[in-house]
């Protein structure tokens, strides 16, 4: 069963300062990795208009399959998640470019990652967009997990947020 994915996203001025605040409060670094995003396009859907999204990221040589429901809230970019690690990148792109798939974008970031209790936080900084950081959590309870992140949020100094994703940022739609 998919979980949902529930996430805030904020716009960072000083990341060694989040850093130093996440230190603070007790995070543990989990580390530091650059991910490679590629986007894919249904072939008889258009994936911006029904707010979907399939995504296949590379990171420390693995690659993940990922598919992201429409948002489910207001505030936050709470989704309906499904992902599966895949052992050959090129592989998988072949098949779904042969079912018709083509590539939408792509979004390149280095990210350092620390785990706060259930929360993951990710200081992001994605080439060609500045600095970000994320913060999610897993599970069924939206409005709960939300309060929890928009919290968090407040103690790392974050309040500019931003619901559109890196891929809608960078290439504007």
């Amino acid at each position: 069963m998919a979980a949902l994915e529930i996430e805030i996203k904020a716009y960072c001025d000083d990341r060694a300062k989040v850093a130093e605040r996440l230190k603070a409060l007790g995070a543990r670094h989990i580390g530091l990795v650059t991910e490679r995003d590629l986007y894919l396009n249904h072939p008889a859907r258009d994936f911006k208009n029904t707010d979907e999204a399939l995504r296949i990221r590379q990171a420390n040589g693995r690659a993940i399959l990922t598919y992201k429901g429409p948002k489910l809230s207001a505030v936050a970019k709470t989704r309906l998640e499904q992902e599966v690690a895949v052992d050959d990148f090129d592989s998988l792109l072949n098949i779904l470019q042969y079912l018709g798939f083509h590539e939408a974008g792509s979004v390149v970031k280095m990210r350092e990652i620390y785990l706060f209790d259930e929360i993951t936080i990710c200081l992001d900084e994605v080439e060609s967009l500045g600095f970000f950081v994320e913060l999610e959590k897993k599970g069924s309870e939206r409005e709960q997990a939300e309060g929890e992140l928009f919290s968090l949020a407040a103690d790392l100094g974050l309040d500019r947020f931003e619901r559109r994703s890196y891929l809608e940022l960078k290439y504007n739609i």
